[in-house]
């Protein structure tokens, strides 16, 4: 049976790199006696996928993991014991049991939305409202993005699918796919620089609010989060 299982991950954990977090979890499975299933050959291991890696320092309220399990006693002995053998930063919110053929979490992945305030509560992003209709008017967004090889120029503004501000919050849905997966800074820094302020990167606080994978088409695009599918078990 495949689960999907959904995260939030904050305070001190949040300095936890991606791959800690993969070995965190193959740990804490353990310790919480989830019959999980493993690989075959000389080197076994946990069948398990993520959805997408989240920068190191950022704090998320959507995240999802993939594994397969053998045999279960229902869902609530499953997120009991697996919430026990979690630390603070780590909270477990919900498990669903994934159709047969449902691609795994990170093949679903197709946006990801983010909410940035500043770190000095008594600052907002409310002055910069007026800017917001001439920023998303902009046929192109340039930003330069580095590879093993080169850097290039790519336009991120088709991939800026929500864009606005909120009590005081800059929130804002990108593409997060594997073919055209926008950072989330790459946006910030392009608004700010829009705007023509002097705010830096240290001053904001990102928190990734959710992952969304398309139920709709390419042309016609539906977004729904990674737990929209599947059912309780």
């Amino acid at each position: 049976m495949k689960i999907r299982i959904k995260f939030a991950k904050y305070g001190a954990m949040r300095f936890i790199g991606h791959l800690d977090v993969m070995r965190f979890f193959q740990k804490a499975i353990r310790r919480a006696g989830i019959d999980v299933a493993y690989s075959g050959g000389f080197s076994p291991h946990q069948i398990m996928t993520f959805a997408a890696p989240l920068g190191v320092g950022m704090c998320s309220m959507g995240e999802y993991m993939d594994i397969e399990i053998h045999s279960h006693q229902g869902m609530e002995a499953l997120l009991f014991s697996l919430r026990k053998a979690c630390p603070p930063g780590i909270d477990i919110l919900n498990a669903r049991a994934l159709p047969e053929k449902c691609g795994n979490a990170m093949a679903s992945v197709a946006a990801a939305s983010y909410a940035v305030a500043f770190k000095d509560k008594t600052r907002s992003f409310t002055p910069y409202e007026r800017f917001l209709s001439g920023f998303l008017a902009q046929e192109e967004i340039l930003v330069t993005k580095e590879t093993k090889r080169s850097t290039m120029e790519v336009n991120i503004r088709p991939g800026i699918y929500e864009f606005g501000i909120e009590d005081g919050v800059l929130c804002f849905m990108v593409d997060a796919s594997s073919g055209g997966n926008i950072r989330p800074d790459f946006v910030v820094e392009r608004f700010l620089s829009f705007v023509g302020t002097d705010v830096l990167k240290i001053d904001l606080q990102t928190i990734r609010l959710e992952t969304w994978m398309n139920a709709g088409s390419t042309e016609e695009p539906q977004f729904v989060p990674l737990d929209a599918i599947g059912e309780e078990f």
